[in-house]
């Protein structure tokens, strides 16, 4: 894990200033902040391994896949691996089918994860979703985790629409009126503000 992203500090204060809600968020949740792995492959599977299953469910598949891998996740040990040993993780078909593919790409190179940083995040987004199992969502986790981009706003993430919910009193789903409304408030910081209202539902803060 890494120290806290450069802008941390400025956002925060932003933020602080912007929103009251955000304001009760920092106060009570100073205790942790938005870190990374800088394992782009590491964190592409964990993603993949989580779609459409619940937090406990994927965490369990994770430790039997990481087992699986002695430990060691990279494009490598999962080549090396056969489908029906990740399927025995307790991976669905497609799930095995993206990480092997997203294995062989990197080691062919035909997925070049250096080039992302020179990308804005639009682009970015549009390159990860190229990968099989990688989608717009996981797309934005990673952008937001693994290269811990300012101004991700995942709109998508049933949580943060959870959190914007609880904590603007607002229904569920909340209107996609009031959601462009504060990714505007949040604007540059949206990660950061993302990252306090996933908080704000979940005790542990969320890491892939």
């Amino acid at each position: 894990m890494s120290k806290k992203p450069p802008y941390w500090n400025k956002a925060t204060k932003y933020l602080y200033k912007k929103d009251s809600i955000m304001r009760n968020l920092i106060n009570r949740y100073s205790d942790a902040n938005l870190t990374s792995r800088k394992d782009v492959f590491f964190s592409l599977c964990k993603s993949i391994i989580g779609q459409q299953i619940s937090v406990a469910a994927a965490n369990s598949v994770f430790l039997k896949f990481k087992k699986k891998c002695n430990n060691k996740i990279n494009p490598r040990t999962v080549s090396n691996l056969t489908f029906n040993q990740l399927k025995s993780c307790g991976l669905s078909r497609q799930k095995v089918i993206g990480i092997k593919s997203l294995s062989k790409q990197t080691l062919n190179k035909t997925f070049n994860p250096k080039i992302i940083k020179k990308m804005n995040d639009e682009e970015a987004i549009q390159y990860l979703s190229n990968l099989k199992q990688i989608g717009r969502w996981s797309a934005e986790m990673i952008l937001l985790f693994t290269y811990n981009r300012s101004n991700i706003w995942p709109i998508q993430d049933i949580g943060l629409l959870r959190a914007i919910s609880k904590n603007y009193k607002k229904k569920y789903l909340p209107p996609d009126k009031f959601i462009n409304l504060l990714k505007k408030r949040y604007t540059p910081y949206c990660s950061v503000a993302t990252w306090y209202l996933w908080r704000s539902i979940d005790p542990e803060p969320i890491q892939y």
